[in-house]
């Protein structure tokens, strides 16, 4: 049941668009960073780290950094050695899975540039920093594995001499195997059309606000972590696990975390190595990293090579689709790492209803900064490549892009619809969110305008990008998690506590850092019990004070853990309908809840929520067996995950003599399910946009042949301000999510996931006429214009021979390694 405001005739909470409870606290920096605490005798920490790929130490010398001023001890990995352990990797997705020994500092062998090799704890961060500058160490060098397919090689260096193979696992999927569809070779033995390509997905950097940052307090009853955490309940548990500390005796806390991004959806090594220096010196001890740690030692994103071929009929509708995958694990498997291609392998089939489907995966070792989860996770990765082909598919078939789609995708009136990977979407509308999006877009318009370019040789070429995706999202449930050998559950835990002045507290288990949590719970529970906005507290982020919870990530927070809110305000409107009906001498049955007021049916006798607080605080009459509060908790496991989709359509112009690339304009319809609060939706489209975008067009994470890292610092890797993005135009449509009461959806990782592949089909779109059918990400300048003048190269090659432009293949070979890899 949801209960009306208190107040007659006003606004409806779900829906508002209420600014964030946090802002103002937030953005005046009234707050708690975790770099900003300081505690009595805390001391400092300063890592040092490899500047080599792959080598091994002969040898470390600490005796001066021992000495130096302020200095209260110089650690190497040999002296951790016995109680490091290794990080946990929480998601073993074969039985034969190779997972390498993880230390948090290297003890005998670096197998990546930014590596820890040595800690010195010190009163101030500068004398840290200044000891570490007189630690010797020697390295013997061996061979940097830096490139996948080689990596495989059987004369390939070992990354971990001791496994024997670079090899992580391999994992598939075949759809006749599973009995979901037919087979895929003889789809594509029997193909009318057949199109091959090869994409890669290029290694991103997460790129938060705020550099990780972790403080560890021993002093007390309980290890106190402070960290800019997303995870503070699994990091609380790994923690106890690997170091072999009682669980009761840790408490983490997230204080305000700016933003993470799966970024900091991990046990990181200088988390392990301030609880043992801390430990061990019985100190308080702080690390904050540098950015240049955070390039280099926090783990990337993505890093993959696709290999895609996708067999159609003539008519466009498409028959079967194979995906072949290589997935750089980098040197040490982090937290999920293993896991996160595989979320990509459910959601290759995306929107279609393909008849066949394989997918294969195999994870490599590489002697680079590990790879783990990075906003979307693999869905991304997913729908980047099956939008290629959609628009590759086209371009053979000489169609409009958007038709194709249309002739094959999941119709409004199909679903509930089991897909060719296993998964059953519950609910959404492809063609209202293209509609509004073509309408939005002026779609029409912008292709006569492009044929009129095309037709002129202008130099500033017009290209437009579709991009129509869904996604997997509210990690849940977790009896599909087990399946999938991953090592947790997808529920989540609330807490409803209406306090004696009838004032509420709400406990969660999602730990934000940026998402707008606590706006969001507050204008659901104020609903849900009919209390204002401002009389509710949301209490997050403590392992103490909220000691259940699997926390953020996944897009889960509201479609998992604002559900357990729901269902913990529901108990506590049923706990105090009987102390009402106690209270006014009447059945349960016959009494109404509305707007904060337990009512009797037919008479104006009633009593509100806060009366019925103060009543069982005070337990002087109280029916027999009734507690004398009006607190409850609910766990929420999901009966399947949440789809939210959209379209998105992207217009750039491209400048075809200097490469460059200009997004002209920019609409994106989404459908997330029932909205909570727009101003927040708003806001995580627009970040998400932001981050897609920068993939298409900025970032890229490079190393060099010695396996050092090339873009270590921000004025190599190119994170986009808000001056190189465009102004977007947004809207939704809504199919509400029928896994959960309020009917919503994810929102964190729409944008993201669904944005690169309109940038990237809009710049080839632009330049396909000129014979260009793939530039590989980031679309630079320099790489369009290499593309350009390839193309015209091979242009005059083929006239020379007699050929011309009509004699290219568009819908065969692998077109993603014209680009080289290349700036």
């Amino acid at each position: 049941m949801t209960a009306t405001p208190t107040t007659p005739g006003a606004e409806p909470e779900l829906g508002r668009a209420r600014k964030r409870k946090e802002d103002a606290r937030l953005i005046t920096g009234s707050t708690r960073w975790t770099d900003n605490m300081t505690l009595p005798g805390m001391l400092h920490l300063a890592v040092l780290r490899s500047p080599v790929a792959h080598a091994r130490i002969t040898a470390i010398d600490t005796a001066e950094a021992r000495r130096m001023s302020g200095v209260h001890a110089a650690l190497t990995g040999r002296d951790l050695a016995d109680e490091q352990g290794s990080l946990p990797c929480a998601w073993p997705i074969t039985e034969d899975m190779k997972a390498p020994q993880a230390p948090s500092m290297a003890v005998d062998e670096v197998r990546f540039a930014g590596e820890a090799v040595a800690v010195v704890a010190a009163r101030s961060a500068a004398e840290a920093r200044d000891a570490l500058d007189t630690i010797d160490i020697d390295y013997e060098d061996l061979p940097a594995v830096l490139d996948m397919e080689s990596a495989l090689d059987g004369d390939s260096p070992l990354v971990h001499s001791e496994l024997g193979t670079n090899r992580n696992a391999t994992w598939t999927f075949d759809s006749a195997e599973a009995g979901t569809g037919g087979d895929v070779e003889q789809a594509l033995a029997e193909a009318e059309v057949r199109v091959e390509r090869t994409f890669r997905q290029q290694r991103l950097i997460p790129a938060f606000m705020e550099p990780r940052s972790v403080l560890v307090d021993p002093t007390g009853e309980q290890f106190t972590m402070y960290s800019a955490t997303q995870v503070p309940h699994i990091l609380r548990t790994m923690l106890a696990m690997t170091l072999g500390v009682a669980e009761q005796k840790i408490r983490v806390i997230a204080p305000d975390v700016g933003g993470g991004f799966g970024g900091k959806l991990q046990v990181t090594p200088e988390e392990v190595i301030a609880f043992l220096l801390a430990q061990r010196l019985g100190r308080p001890v702080k690390w904050t990293e540098t950015r240049s740690e955070t390039m280099v030692s926090g783990h990337h994103g993505r890093d993959q090579v696709q290999k895609l071929a996708l067999s159609a009929r003539r008519d466009g509708t498409v028959t079967g689709l194979k995906v072949e995958l290589l997935a750089d694990m980098g040197a040490y498997l982090r937290l999920v790492t293993p896991g996160v291609p595989i979320l990509g392998g459910l959601m290759f089939n995306s929107i279609y209803k393909f008849p066949a489907y394989h997918f294969s995966c195999t994870n490599v070792f590489t002697t680079k900064t590990p790879t783990d989860a990075y906003r979307g996770a693999g869905r991304p990765e997913a729908t980047f490549a099956i939008e290629r082909m959609m628009d590759e598919l086209a371009a053979e078939l000489d169609m409009d892009p958007l038709e194709l789609r249309r002739k094959n995708w999941i119709g409004h009136d199909e679903f509930p619809f089991t897909t060719v990977a296993g998964l059953t979407y519950d609910s959404g509308d492809y063609e209202a969110a293209t509609d509004r999006a073509l309408e939005l877009f002026d779609y029409r318009q912008l292709r006569a305008e492009q044929q009129r370019r095309r037709q002129q040789g202008d130099a500033v070429q017009l290209g437009i990008g579709v991009s129509t995706f869904t996604e997997m999202c509210g990690l849940a449930p977790s009896r599909v998690l087990g399946s999938l050998s991953y090592g947790a559950g997808g529920w989540e835990h609330a807490q409803i506590r209406v306090l004696p002045t009838g004032k509420v507290e709400v406990v969660t288990g999602v730990s934000p850092h940026g998402q707008g949590h606590v706006t969001a719970w507050s204008q659901i529970v104020a609903e849900r019990l009919g209390v204002s906005f401002d009389d509710v507290e949301v209490l997050h982020g403590d392992t103490q004070s909220s000691p259940r919870g699997m926390d953020t990530y996944g897009s889960r927070s509201l479609a998992v853990g604002g559900i357990a809110a729901v269902q913990a305000t529901d108990k506590v409107i049923e706990k105090a309908k009987t102390i009402a009906a106690h209270m006014l001498e009447c059945s349960e049955d016959d009494l109404e809840f509305s707007g904060g007021r337990f009512g009797v049916r037919g008479t104006d006798q009633g009593t509100g929520l806060a009366d019925i607080a103060l009543a069982a605080f005070a337990a002087h009459d109280l029916p027999e067996g009734v507690e004398p509060n009006l607190d409850a908790e609910a766990s929420f496991d999901p009966e399947n995950f949440s789809f939210p989709h959209g379209t998105h359509l992207c217009a750039t112009e491209v400048d075809t003599e200097t490469g460059a690339v200009r997004i002209r304009s920019y609409v994106c319809v989404d459908d997330v399910g029932t909205v909570v609060n727009p101003l927040i939706v708003e806001g995580q489209v627009h970040g998400g946009l932001a981050q897609g975008i920068a993939q298409a067009l900025y970032e890229d994470a490079v190393y060099d042949e010695d396996g050092t890292l090339t873009t270590a610092t921000f004025a190599d890797y190119l994170v986009p301000s808000a001056a190189d993005l465009p102004d977007f135009t947004t809207d939704r449509t809504e199919t509400r999510a029928t896994s959960n009461p309020l009917g919503v959806k994810g929102v964190g990782e729409a944008g993201t996931i669904a944005s690169t592949p309109a940038v990237v089909n809009a710049v080839v779109d632009a330049l396909r006429h000129l014979g260009v059918d793939d530039v590989e990400m980031p679309c630079s300048p320099q790489r369009v214009w290499r593309a350009v003048t390839g193309a015209r190269g091979s242009s005059a090659v083929a006239a020379e021979a007699g050929g011309g432009l009509g004699s290219m293949n568009t819908g065969g070979g692998f077109a993603a390694g014209s680009q080289g890899g290349s700036r």
